[in-house]
């Protein structure tokens, strides 16, 4: 059996090592034009001239959760795509998408600014019940960062594509329920999959929707987001602020509004982050089943882009 990596922007030789303690019995190598056909491929953002080299793939597995730019490639005839369904960045996710909702519920980010200028200041406490947040997407890592806000007794609802059921949480589905799930919401979350039907979802139409003073955090990908319509509500006081770990142009370029927005908190695409050693042993394993023919998870249908 033979492995090939092909990750841009990411070092080989601990991915190389670690497949081959994990499968001893493969070849693991790393790609090059040129290289023999393999049966398996690891891969972040391969070239289109690897695919069309490696025509006797059997699967590619995605290190991230995210698929949409390798879908925009042509891929191998018959090839499965796998992507990571957790490898350690549901808690992750779950973290940064915590500290977020409550830095904004608790007004830290203006107590932050308050004492920077050497100020004691005082706010009065704020109801949850009229902090609502609203999660688009219940995958693994939607499901867990819902939960994860519902230990802090916020009011929860989720919106999914197709019905979800997740205890605590209002679960709303389908595009009929969508402006429904929105009004409803003060906080937005968004962990939706990047596809034609997404790209863009976050504008001025829907974010206007949400309740007087809403707050967006995008820790999916952005060009779900438009930036201009973002800009527009912050600054026309519909909206009261954002946190945003993604963006069109990675990095964010440096005359970029959103670097000094004062209602914007930008981070370097950095809310959950590819575990190595996890997201191994989960291909390792996911390889193994396929050898025996057994059913595995994560397996992306290219059609729906997830």
């Amino acid at each position: 059996m033979h492995i090939t990596f092909c990750c841009t922007d990411t070092k080989a030789e601990p991915w190389l090592a670690g497949l081959r303690a994990a499968l001893p019995q493969a070849t693991v190598t790393a790609w090059q034009a040129g290289a023999p056909p393999a049966e398996h491929a690891v891969v972040w953002a391969p070239p289109q001239q690897f695919l069309d080299e490696q025509h006797g793939l059997k699967a590619l597995f995605n290190i991230g959760a995210g698929v949409d730019a390798l879908l925009k490639l042509k891929l191998p005839p018959g090839v499965k795509v796998v992507r990571l369904d957790d490898a350690g960045m549901s808690v992750q996710m779950a973290e940064y998408v915590c500290h977020a909702v409550i830095r904004h519920f608790r007004e830290f980010d203006g107590y932050e600014a308050d004492v920077a200028e050497g100020k004691w200041s005082y706010r009065k406490p704020r109801l949850r019940a009229d902090y609502p947040v609203g999660v688009m997407g219940l995958g693994v890592l939607g499901e867990r960062v819902a939960r994860a806000l519902r230990q802090f007794d916020f009011p929860v609802h989720g919106w999914s594509r197709t019905p979800k059921a997740v205890e605590g949480v209002v679960c709303h589905a389908g595009i009929d329920r969508f402006d429904s799930f929105l009004s409803s919401c003060r906080v937005l979350v968004n962990l939706l999959p990047l596809t034609p039907e997404t790209h863009d979802i976050l504008n001025r139409k829907t974010l206007a929707r949400l309740l007087p003073g809403g707050y967006l955090v995008n820790v999916a990908r952005g060009a779900h987001l438009v930036d201009d319509d973002l800009l527009a509500l912050l600054d026309s006081g519909h909206m009261a602020g954002a946190t945003l770990d993604v963006f069109r142009t990675e990095p964010l370029p440096a005359g970029h509004a959103f670097w000094k927005h004062p209602k914007i908190t930008v981070t370097p695409h950095t809310s959950a982050r590819t575990l190595r050693d996890e997201s191994i042993a989960q291909i390792a394993g996911k390889i193994l089943a396929l050898e025996r023919g057994d059913p595995i998870a994560g397996l992306v249908d290219p059609v729906r882009g997830y």
